[in-house]
């Protein structure tokens, strides 16, 4: 067998992105043959990934894609085992590449996403192809653990991404496209991502929850020593301040904790003459 150059072994680590000595044994393996050394490598890969289906995959990046009109937005969590490999550039590469994909293909979920294609930077992989050459790549599990796309026809789709990607937000609004709701649109994101809302409004507070927090607060009452004639209106009150806490509306705004976001709302109604309204929203926090 002839002997394997550098200048082979560096192309095929440009074209794989796999460490210099796993592309040497590739092509010493596969006679030079650049194809088969490739084809190698992503065996290599699926062996590992296999090896490594148990392992625990609770670091990764929370990666939010907006398209340049703002009427459509994909939000996605793509694990793996450490936060050195979630922090180089080739996952946070690969994080956006999927979602870009997502986003122009409008795919829903991340079920859907795994027979995708993504396209040539990938060398035509579905997802699930590419996870597993990624395994092999950077020597861990890597999984798209969930994914959610978003779209609007009369208003606007926001994002906000926290600094170090572990937590990110996207929400829909209706009321027009421009400059002020844009603006406001990504301060709602942020707000979505900083205060955990879990419904926009108090209407849509699941029963089950509301019901689970009225008994919590009648037990915490009567272990305080409240008497019983009492007890309707300490949870009502407490009930309120859950509202405060986990409807979107009723939040304090980030940027001016004097005022709720449903006041924000309607004093930029007031100020812009357009009445913004928040359709819906995703929030994704790594690991949860």
């Amino acid at each position: 067998m002839s002997q394997i150059s550098a200048k082979t072994v560096k192309e095929l680590r440009d074209k794989t992105g796999v460490g210099m000595m796993d592309c040497k044994k590739a092509l010493e393996e596969t006679g030079g043959d650049m194809q088969k050394a490739v084809e190698y490598l992503r065996k290599k890969g699926a062996a590992l990934a296999a090896k490594r289906a148990g392992r625990e995959a609770g670091e990764g990046v929370i990666a939010v894609r907006i398209d340049d009109a703002a009427a459509a937005g994909v939000i996605l969590e793509l694990n793996c085992e450490t936060d050195f490999v979630a922090r180089g550039d080739d996952f946070a590469g690969f994080a956006e590449a999927i979602a870009q994909t997502a986003l122009e293909g409008g795919i829903e979920s991340a079920e859907k996403m795994m027979n995708v294609s993504l396209g040539d930077a990938y060398d035509g992989e579905t997802v699930a192809d590419a996870i597993t050459t990624m395994t092999g790549k950077l020597g861990e599990k890597i999984e798209l653990k969930r994914l959610g796309y978003t779209s609007t026809k009369d208003g606007l789709v926001a994002g906000y991404v926290h600094p170090g990607s572990k937590l990110g937000s996207m929400v829909e609004v209706a009321g027009g496209n421009t400059a002020e709701t844009v603006i406001l649109a990504k301060d709602i994101a942020m707000q979505v991502a900083a205060a955990a809302p879990i419904v926009v409004d108090r209407s849509l507070v699941p029963s089950g929850y509301i019901e689970k927090e009225k008994e919590i607060y009648r037990q915490q009452a009567l272990s305080q020593g409240k008497p019983e004639q009492f007890l309707d209106k300490i949870i009502t009150g407490r009930l309120e301040k859950y509202y405060q806490e986990v409807v979107l509306l009723e939040q304090a705004f980030i940027k001016d904790s004097n005022a709720k976001v449903r006041d924000v709302l309607k004093d930029f109604a007031k100020q812009h003459g357009i009445q913004m309204a928040v359709n819906s929203f995703i929030r994704y926090q790594l690991g949860e």
